[in-house]
């Protein structure tokens, strides 16, 4: 059973950046809306795409123990937008069950060791609270996305220092295990895989994934 972990903020908040400290071996990035990485290095795109299918597809092959959905919403968004002469509420359903069925995925197609990262852009909604963005209403009413995830942890900026919020104030939607992460702690993805291996126990980031009762193998990846 995989884990993921849903990574909300606002634009520019360090999303994206929180991944640099990460070797290029030890992560798979799926880059959803197809733009460079806002620091220095070399990292290997699994894919660049808004298809869900294609990311289940290559999460089920599960051949590293650490992946990254960057950025998630935009697998809502630009569904919606390729639906856009569509009549009804049945885009909405349907974005809704894709976005279930990636997590779904995660969680009962992948190792035991395997974290996913959903970075996921928020929204501020007319009480002042800040929650995950979707597209709307209509899918709102279908999914409550935190509570699809045991952990949520928010990018924030300020003047000095981008942050990890990993505690709720009673303003955001952020949550994780008591004792698990620090609050708030530096904006650093791979700090707080290690603490979640720790944690729970886990495999250390990098080893080999086991699946089935073998190790994945270059041979499980998708053909070119």
């Amino acid at each position: 059973m995989g884990f993921p972990l849903l990574v909300v903020g606002k634009s520019g908040s360090g999303k994206s950046t929180s991944m640099r400290n990460f070797k290029s071996n030890e992560v798979g990035i799926f880059n959803v809306a197809g733009k460079p990485l806002p620091f220095r290095g070399s990292f290997e795109m699994l894919a660049n795409t808004a298809d869900v299918d294609t990311i289940m597809t290559v999460l089920k092959r599960n051949t590293v123990n650490c992946y990254v959905i960057d950025d998630s919403q935009y697998l809502m968004a630009f569904k919606l937008i390729d639906k856009w002469q569509e009549q009804g509420y049945n885009k909405y359903t349907e974005i809704a069950r894709d976005f279930k069925k990636l997590i779904d995925t995660v969680v009962n197609c992948t190792s035991p060791d395997t974290i996913v990262y959903f970075l996921h852009h928020v929204e501020q909604l007319d009480d002042g609270s800040i929650k995950a963005k979707t597209c709307g209403k209509m899918i709102d009413n279908w999914l409550t996305l935190e509570g699809l995830f045991s952990t949520v942890i928010m990018c924030v900026a300020t003047e000095n220092k981008h942050m990890f919020i990993t505690q709720s104030d009673g303003t955001n939607t952020c949550k994780s295990p008591i004792g698990m992460l620090e609050n708030p702690m530096d904006n650093d993805l791979k700090a707080v895989d290690t603490a979640i291996r720790e944690y729970y126990g886990l495999a250390k980031l990098g080893s080999p994934v086991k699946k089935n009762g073998r190790a994945v193998t270059t041979a499980d990846k998708l053909p070119g």
